[in-house]
């Protein structure tokens, strides 16, 4: 039997790692973690979202650490000058996603606010994936 703790460790490892520059999975692992336990759903969920959410601040703070006269990827960085914080719901998109969170830290959007649509957005994304599993 599968320690659930363990499950849940791995599940909260590969959503930060699958949310910064580097490649990751962490739907399967989502999708793996509810279809061994259904009655994980809320915890798993949990966990997923705030991984995968802090993943994607580390991506914002590197932003941040970028020097002004050096702008990261310049359709990210129009789209959010264009929508604000809210374009950030799109942070669980591959590949564009890394970038707008880059591009949020850079423009030195609202910590408070940038974490809210990062986080809702994560969570809608793992919510779909749920209830796929389920």
């Amino acid at each position: 039997m599968v320690d659930p703790s363990a499950m849940l460790t791995g599940l909260f490892a590969s959503a930060f790692l699958a949310a910064t520059l580097l490649p990751g999975g962490s739907e399967v692992v989502l999708y793996a973690v509810l279809a061994h336990d259904p009655h994980k759903l809320w915890p798993a969920l949990g966990v997923a979202t705030l991984g995968n959410t802090l993943g994607a601040l580390t991506s914002y703070l590197l932003g941040r650490l970028i020097p002004e006269r050096k702008a990261p990827a310049p359709r990210a960085l129009a789209w959010l000058r264009r929508g604000g914080a809210p374009v950030l719901l799109l942070s669980w998109a591959p590949i564009i996603g890394d970038a707008l969170c880059v591009a949020a830290g850079w423009l030195r959007l609202p910590l408070g606010l940038a974490t809210l649509f990062i986080a809702v957005g994560k969570f809608a994304r793992y919510w779909v994936v749920a209830q796929a599993a389920l």
